[in-house]
């Protein structure tokens, strides 16, 4: 009876030792930021950014750009816009988007997570997938990418970030 007792207590100790322990380490959620896309007071569509006026703390300080080749209006023409720099957990994505009047036509990653090889290796599955869907739906309303959670939301954030600067 007496080990009963002693085990039991021993027992509910070592439970509640474990319950007030604290984490070597706290997890930071990570939740995207998404540069504000930069207005062009020419009407134009073309302009680069410094993103001195931005106010979302961004590390890489960019945000959308346009440059056209085509006509003057921004619905004419082939004109490539880059999308807002979105910081995930594994770092920063970044995407340049081509149009042939309001047709996206092509999207390049100018920025994504590349800290390890692991990174490289989800982007490398994850980014053309990404890419394929946005293509086929013609806009940022797509599906993540399993297993490349963070860098399907970048992705998807700057892709919004570049079709907005686009309107």
């Amino acid at each position: 009876m007496r080990r009963t007792v002693l085990t039991a207590g021993g027992t509910a100790l070592g439970v509640v030792l474990l319950l007030a322990a604290k984490p070597h380490h706290t997890v930071a959620v990570a939740v995207p930021a998404v540069t504000a896309p930069e207005q062009d007071s020419s009407g134009t569509g073309s302009g680069t950014g410094t993103g001195a006026g931005s106010s979302s703390g961004s590390p890489s300080g960019s945000s959308p750009s346009a440059s056209s080749t085509g006509g003057a209006a921004k619905s004419t023409g082939v004109r490539t816009i880059t999308g807002g720099s979105v910081d995930t957990r594994w770092g920063p994505v970044q995407v340049k988007v081509t149009f042939n009047g309001s047709k996206i036509t092509a999207i390049d990653v100018v920025q994504e997570p590349d800290g390890n090889p692991r990174d490289q290796e989800i982007n490398s599955q994850a980014i053309p997938i990404l890419t394929q869907e946005a293509l086929a739906a013609q806009s940022a309303n797509i599906d993540a990418v399993s297993g490349a959670s963070y860098t399907s939301e970048g992705y998807i954030g700057s892709l919004q970030s570049a079709l907005d600067a686009a309107k």
